[in-house]
């Protein structure tokens, strides 16, 4: 299996690198011992020097001393300090060096150290002694003698000659100086050479490694790529061949269940997404109905206000008028005073009727009017309602002319109520839109046959109606350029609700505005309601 094999090679770089690390610490141990004695070697070489140097300073002082040229006492005791100092640090070197050699060579080496440094101590001391009991020679002294005195003090010591002795240290110990540089070479190129070999040794096996793993992984990563690859596009049926019992052969037997599982996956979550499809289809279908609902029944709050506000103003406007015109001149008898409040009482009650009714289309169905059909005689309406209308006439300066003669009874089957509000609506439509010192007139006309039907003509002399304008004078809230004009405060709904109430009562409603030759055009409404077939009307149901 893969796993072992390649635990293994990894053990076996492991171990090389452990070993070369231990080589390292080794190779470093073994450099730093060849700097340690190189560095031992050269301070005990310029301990050597140091000391010959110093010396040679004490003789010349002793010299100048000698011959009376001067010289500082504390000159001299730091140059003996100096030597004193030097001699011990060679001596401390010197064990130093002993201890860091692990072979026999320098044996004898050390011992001619011992003996160089054993001699120089005895001259300090002697050096010490000897100066602080020289005197100054006398001005008739042979100059030979002096000389001859320092030599003995200062170049022998138990027969031995001090500048022989000092430079042979001085030469051996520049001879040991190179000895350990050369070693010290040696040591680091023993090092280069052990860090080359490892570093090619550990650069053999991990390209064998590679070439090893590149060739018995291409076949298996290329089948997972490949597998990856198809389920990445959306090819689920795609399954990786499994050769084996390694590793990979188990990636692809995972992979090809993980493949198995999303196909299924796939197919439950496109019925579930039909499904839901469907089922947000559907509550968008019931959401859109709901929204027209709500836009339908908006509009139709809109109109119910717009009915309001135009239902109240006509009765509001007739019992303003009846109560000024009353009101206007002098004392009037009790009569026309009581006839003028029952006309005022019939307006009030007429509003609290239509109030009624517009309160029962805001509680239910703001389209649909309260009917109470019975057998009802139109010329009594058209009576009250023209009565009513005087007063809205009078307060316009218009005249109202009401049809010829005694009306005869015209029965047909409806709503006393609704027929006065149709009639009074017309008659108020004709008296807004007259100029003032106007007249309107008002005639009624009978259709026989199988279907007799009853129709009512109101002319005016007013403005008119344009003939482009008059197909839509019953839509709501349209008004044309000339009704804006002259009233600017009305809202267009007149009309409108004048023919829903004609349609109620299986009437009709249609206008007419003929050009006249005094250049006013006027207008004509014409309802057309059906009368009752029978001459004796009886009461039905609504």
């Amino acid at each position: 299996m893969f796993r072992r094999r390649l635990s293994l090679v990894l053990i076996f770089l492991a171990a090389t690198l452990a070993l070369q690390g231990i080589g390292a610490v080794f190779a470093l141990r073994e450099a730093e011992r060849q700097v340690v004695r190189g560095r031992i070697a050269s301070d005990i070489h310029l301990g050597f020097v140091k000391l010959s140097a110093t010396k040679q300073r004490l003789r010349s002082w002793v010299t100048q001393q000698k011959i009376g040229a001067g010289g500082e006492l504390a000159e001299r005791d730091a140059l003996l300090h100096d030597m004193k100092t030097t001699l011990a640090d060679l001596a401390r070197l010197t064990e130093e060096a002993r201890l860091t050699r692990l072979d026999t060579t320098g044996e004898a080496e050390h011992l001619a150290r011992l003996d160089a440094l054993r001699v120089l101590g005895v001259t300090v001391r002697a050096l010490g002694a000897s100066i602080g009991q020289m005197n100054v020679l006398p001005p008739d002294a042979p100059a030979r003698q002096g000389w001859d005195a320092l030599t003995e003090v200062f170049e022998r010591t138990d027969g031995r000659d001090l500048r022989q002795l000092i430079t042979q240290s001085i030469t051996r110990e520049t001879a040991a100086v190179e000895r350990e540089r050369m070693a010290a070479d040696q040591a680091l190129a023993r090092m280069q050479a052990l860090w080359i070999g490892m570093a090619l040794l550990l650069a053999l096996v991990a390209l064998g490694a590679m070439v090893y793993f590149a060739r018995a992984l291409r076949r298996p990563l290329d089948a997972l790529v490949n597998g990856a690859q198809a389920l990445r596009q959306g090819k689920l049926q795609h399954r990786v061949a499994v050769q084996g019992q390694d590793e990979f052969s188990d990636v692809a037997r995972s992979m090809n269940a993980m493949a198995e599982e999303l196909e299924q996956h796939r197919l439950r979550e496109a019925a579930q997404r039909h499904e839901l499809e469907n089922e947000v289809r559907e509550r968008t279908r019931a959401l859109h109905e709901a929204n027209e609902s709500l836009q339908r029944t908006d509009v139709r709050r809109r109109q119910l206000l717009a009915d309001i506000s135009h239902e109240l103003r006509t009765p509001t406007t007739v019992i303003r008028g009846e109560a000024e015109i009353t009101l206007r001149g002098g004392a009037r008898s009790a009569t026309e005073y009581q006839q003028a409040l029952h006309r005022i009482v019939d307006t009030s009650r007429q509003l609290g009727a239509v109030i009624e009714d517009l309160l029962a289309m805001a509680r239910s169905d703001m389209d649909s009017l309260t009917m109470v059909r019975q057998p009802v005689d139109l010329s009594l309406s058209l009576a009250d309602a023209l009565t009513q209308a005087a007063a809205l006439a009078a307060a316009n300066q218009i005249r109202i002319e009401g049809p010829c003669g005694e009306l005869k009874p015209v029965w047909l089957l409806g709503d006393a109520q609704r027929l006065r509000q149709l009639l009074l609506l017309i008659l108020d439509n004709a008296v807004c839109y007259s100029f003032a010192q106007g007249l309107v007139k008002v005639s009624v006309h009978e259709t026989g046959g199988a279907n007799p039907h009853v129709e009512l003509h109101v002319s005016d002399e007013g403005i008119g109606i344009e003939p482009e304008e008059l197909p839509r004078v019953f839509e709501r809230q349209f008004r044309g350029a000339a009704a804006r004009v002259h009233r600017a405060g009305g809202i267009g709904l007149g009309l409108s609700i004048a023919q829903a109430l004609a349609q109620a009562h299986g009437g009709s409603l249609s206008l007419r505005s003929p050009a006249s030759a005094a250049g006013n055009k006027g207008t004509c409404v014409v309802l057309r309601l059906p009368m009752l077939k029978t001459a004796a009307p009886t009461v039905s149901g609504p």
